[in-house]
């Protein structure tokens, strides 16, 4: 059963609709601990003093910013602990806007809001009235010594609430002007252009979560089970992708739009030969050279591209 991680209410007008939060997603890390090699004995970390070497204990240590050149202003916990945001558990609704409006690079962490005890009436209230809206909350509340800001959503019979960064905790693209001022980037031919949007159209379909894996952690898991089998593993050799130069453009455009229109043509006909799919770097590099045509190469390519683009 899943664990509440905060407790509090949703506040916007004189309504007080009381909620738990909870975790809405699970990171499948892979982690390894630090061993000396040889003996595998684990490796710890201590804290010393750049000075003298010594070892610092925790209540010794104190907050120092370094405002010029080896420079600190030093601030204790107390003074620490008088500047932190009121432990309010309020999440206290700003404004509700269209969820359109908000571009994606200011989404941070996903959590559920759930109702308390009691709450169930007003929070079903709450989520039919913001479907029907279509309209997204920005909220502010305090989360473990941290103000944040938040945007609330509904998701089917349930609110969803994400953490957001600042306005100025997100870079302005203005600020690559200098990458770009060098080497600007020329207006697109348009006999180019329309080529790209038909391979753009080709390989448009609905968003389904479940046909993208973290291909990596999967092989590194297999990796790690084969070693502890004691099985022998070879390693694939690897190939870096490299970039299409700008008279190749209109080639790889043509080849990569026929190459689709080719498997959609196998599958409308229901050829025998099965539409091509995406497979882990690991174990189709080894056969890519002797079976894949340029062809099946650049619908590979383009594929993971819209892959990774996605996810």
């Amino acid at each position: 059963m899943a664990r509440a991680i905060w407790s509090g209410s949703i506040s916007f007008g004189l309504l007080n609709v009381p909620v738990k939060l909870y975790s809405a997603v699970s990171k499948q890390t892979v982690r390894f601990r630090e061993l000396r090699e040889g003996d595998g004995s684990r490796v710890k970390h201590k804290r010393v003093a750049e000075s003298d070497g010594k070892e610092v204990p925790y209540e010794k240590i104190v907050k120092g910013y370094e405002y010029a050149p080896d420079q600190y202003v030093v601030l204790g916990r107390d003074e620490l602990s008088d500047l932190e945001p009121q432990r309010s558990r309020a999440i206290e609704i700003q404004d509700f806007v269209d969820l359109d409006d908000i571009d994606p690079i200011y989404f941070e962490q996903p959590y559920y809001l759930g109702p308390d005890k009691g709450a169930e009436r007003a929070y079903s209230l709450l989520v039919q009235a913001m479907k029907d809206a279509r309209k997204v909350a920005i909220a502010r509340f305090v989360l473990r010594n941290k103000e944040h800001l938040a945007a609330i959503r509904p998701m089917g019979d349930v609110l969803t609430l994400t953490t957001m960064r600042f306005h100025d905790e997100v870079t302005s693209p203005k600020d690559l002007d200098d990458v770009f001022e060098a080497s600007k980037p020329k207006k697109p031919d348009q006999r180019e252009l329309q080529m790209a949007k038909q391979l753009i159209e080709s390989l448009t379909s609905e968003f389904a979560p479940s046909s993208y894996r973290d291909e990596y952690r999967e092989e590194l898991l297999d990796l790690l089970e084969r070693k502890a089998e004691g099985k022998e593993v070879v390693s694939a050799p690897t190939e870096e992708p490299k970039p299409t130069k700008a008279p190749d453009l209109m080639a790889a455009l043509e080849e990569s739009l026929a190459a689709v229109k080719g498997e959609e043509a196998a599958t409308d006909g229901k050829a025998s030969k099965p539409k091509a799919k995406a497979k882990s770097p690991s174990k189709s590099k080894s056969s890519s050279k002797s079976k894949s045509s340029s062809a099946s190469n650049g619908r590979k390519n383009t594929s993971r591209k819209k892959t990774k683009a996605k996810a």
